[in-house]
């Protein structure tokens, strides 16, 4: 099993012009990126869905994948759940056709899912908080994923406080 690498933090910086600046980092590893609203248009509603889904124990299945793009470049966001710890990868690809061969893993992370979900929520919040006065809509060109939000926000007021 892999090991913890501390604590996960999350940044997800306000949209500009149909991209937004991500980045990762723990004690190890650290990753930045930039990422396109198009055409994974539901990846950050995706996402809030996966996540809400990792909590869930009853969930029909434990591993996750979301795509996401910087054009050229395309990513996928990893998810493996067992018993109560998450292992987070990125992968980069050079191209959108994401041949196995060619991806890299960019960034690496495993810990308890609710440390790792916490950090995501604290980020979440932010670009909630911030939407209006960044005009979020505007500025991603996609409206901000609020139905996905508010089950994510629901679900994790139900987690125990472990780690956070």
């Amino acid at each position: 099993m892999p090991r913890s690498l501390g604590s996960l933090e999350v940044s997800f910086n306000s949209p500009q012009c149909g991209w937004m600046s991500i980045g990762f980092r723990n004690a190890e590893n650290e990753f930045h990126t930039t990422t396109a609203h198009s055409p994974y248009e539901n990846a950050l509603p995706e996402l809030m869905r996966i996540l809400t889904e990792t909590l869930d124990p009853a969930s029909s299945t434990d591993e996750w994948t979301l795509q996401w793009n910087r054009d050229p470049e395309a990513y996928d966001f990893n998810f493996r759940r067992k018993d109560k710890e998450l292992t987070f990868e990125i992968y980069q690809f050079p191209t959108e056709e994401r041949k196995g061969s060619q991806r890299e893993l960019v960034f690496s992370h495993c810990g308890p899912i609710s440390e790792i979900v916490s950090a995501f929520a604290a980020t979440f919040d932010q670009l909630y908080q911030d939407r209006e006065t960044d005009e979020f809509e505007f500025n991603w060109r996609r409206p901000f994923p609020l139905r996905q939000y508010q089950e994510f926000k629901e679900r994790t007021a139900k987690v125990p406080n472990q780690g956070r």
